[in-house]
């Protein structure tokens, strides 16, 4: 692996000595960084590295505690989105920020001049769509439209301020690898006119096959840039923790051993009218699997993951049964009592209160049985806080979680911090059955491994494990059979050798269901 502290030459933005401290804790500090004028460059780093707080002082979100930022080779001070977009500097978002019950047109005139009016925006976003190769209409309802769709507004949305640098963040992890296709063509496009792109991503391997050069942050420093072309993903990986990275091992995979978790022609209505229905769901788990569902964000993974685990019981208490129980109109403490574990999707305020200590979060996501462990006193329980504090250091150590104090609260950690103690919280029941929803959503590379293990070592160990994820590589690193969800129905599993990273795309894009010669053949 090369290291270079690279530059560009005539820079289009450069920051020096850029640093941000929040109190004594400096997010950002002494950052140098050059992007060229029709440059992608990639923002590596892992979660906590301070990418996340040098583009917002970038953007104008955040105001920086020292250094400067250049702009075509003068100093500027940008104080707020707007004054970034009037320099030149677009965003996309993770985390699109869209109205569901307007238009495509109107989402987009949220973010311009009032006096523009409608019709104008609509013919600029539909010539913009054509040339860069993004498809809209811009009349239909967000509601009706895919995550890539939406994300296309976002870019749109960027693009009709004529910016001359785009921030994107993490925007393949919404995406089939079709869509991620198209997107790249468009940013080659935005190169080829002299557009530069700050590319964030955890995805290595697309950071190779796009970007021209890497600049990593380590603690909120540079440790130096690249060219990525010229690294491997595992290199890559080490200048983004500093250590090598291991791979999943999975080892022998045994024969399966008894159902777990069987769920039998499961239909849900939509309960809100931009949630999805469920149709005629089937899937069946057995000790020893990893069942993974993939399919692009919206298209059930949230209500399926609810219907799982309780948290809104369904009408035919016989179309979930777990470890041969009925449990359809059961809700989650009496799914957790027959030995099942869940990690939802959103970190804070669903699997963790925020402001409480991690000791806390511990304990209420322990069923009643689980908890006379941490209680003592007969009928008048008193929480033992001593057991009740080991237990939180023992899934810290063995999950490798990093935190600023003994038991600190949940707001503390970073995402991928406390999204390993979320995971390792479940696994410390050591749980006969386990659903996880987007396990290292937004978590960097060595988080995310160290996660992946933990469940195939779990299915190892005689579990049936559900793993609902966007992404195509963690889904075959830990699966053993794969399914896929799209618009509220699921395709039937099958093992995760007999297909090929296309064939799970085109499915998760419509073509629902296919028959075992047309996967064999796709791979």
């Amino acid at each position: 692996m090369t290291v270079t502290q690279g530059s560009a030459s005539n820079p289009l933005l450069s920051v020096r000595g850029l640093t941000k401290h929040f109190g004594a804790f400096a997010a950002c500090s002494g950052i140098d960084l050059d992007i060229a004028s029709g440059e992608i460059h990639a923002l590596l780093g892992e979660n906590g590295a301070g990418k996340s707080t040098l583009v917002k002082m970038l953007f104008g979100i955040l105001d920086p505690s020292g250094g400067e930022i250049l702009w075509d080779g003068r100093p500027v001070t940008i104080t707020s989105p707007g004054e970034a977009r009037a320099l030149g500097i677009g965003m996309v978002f993770q985390h699109f920020s869209l109205f569901e019950a307007l238009t495509v047109a109107e989402n987009i005139a949220l973010s311009l001049d009032p006096k523009i009016s409608l019709a104008k925006i609509s013919d600029e976003a539909a010539r913009l769509s054509k040339v860069y190769g993004l498809p809209l209409d811009p009349k239909a309802h967000v509601a009706d439209l895919s995550v890539g769709e939406r994300q296309r507004i976002e870019i749109v949305r960027a693009l009709l301020q004529n910016p001359k640098l785009i921030i994107l963040d993490e925007p393949t992890s919404v995406l089939t690898p079709q869509e991620a296709d198209r997107l790249f063509e468009t940013l080659f496009t935005l190169k080829s006119e002299g557009r530069s792109v700050l590319y964030i991503s955890h995805r290595l391997e697309e950071v190779r096959r796009i970007c021209d050069r890497a600049t990593v942050l380590r603690h909120g420093k540079v440790t130096g840039t690249c060219d990525p072309r010229q690294e491997t993903p595992a290199s890559l990986a080490r200048m983004m923790v500093g250590t090598d990275v291991a791979g999943v091992s999975r080892g022998e995979i045994g024969t399966p051993g008894e159902v777990q978790i069987e769920v039998s022609t499961l239909s849900v209505p939509a309960r809100t009218p931009f949630a999805v229905s469920l149709k005629g769901i089937d899937l069946k788990v057995c000790a020893g699997e990893v069942l993974a569902i993939a399919g692009v964000a919206g298209n059930g993974q949230g209500e399926l993951f609810d219907a799982l685990s309780g948290e809104f019981a369904v009408s035919d208490n016989d179309a979930i049964r777990i470890r041969g129980k009925s449990v359809g109109t059961s809700g989650i403490n009496a799914r957790r009592l027959l030995g099942a574990g869940f990690v939802p999707e959103e970190r804070h305020g669903h699997a963790a209160v925020s402001n409480m200590r991690l000791s806390d979060n511990l304990l209420l996501a322990r069923s009643q049985s689980d908890r006379s462990a941490f209680l003592s006193g007969g009928t008048l329980s008193v929480i033992r806080h001593d057991a009740v504090g080991a237990a939180t250091q023992r899934i810290c150590q063995e999950m490798d979680v990093r935190k600023s104090g003994r038991d600190p609260a949940a707001a503390s950690l970073s995402g991928g911090n406390l999204q390993k103690f979320i995971v390792g919280r479940e696994l410390d029941r050591q749980p006969a059955v386990l659903v996880v929803n987007q396990p290292t959503w937004g978590v960097d590379a060595g988080a995310a491994s160290r996660i992946r293990q933990a469940l195939v070592d779990l299915a190892k160990a005689g579990s049936a494990v559900v793993v609902i994820s966007q992404d195509l590589d963690e889904i075959f690193e830990v699966a053993t059979k794969i399914a896929v969800i799209s618009e509220g129905g699921l395709s039937r599993a099958y093992p995760a050798g007999e297909l090929s990273l296309e064939r799970i795309g085109l499915m998760m894009g419509g073509i629902h269901d296919t028959t075992h010669a047309e996967a064999s053949h796709a791979h």
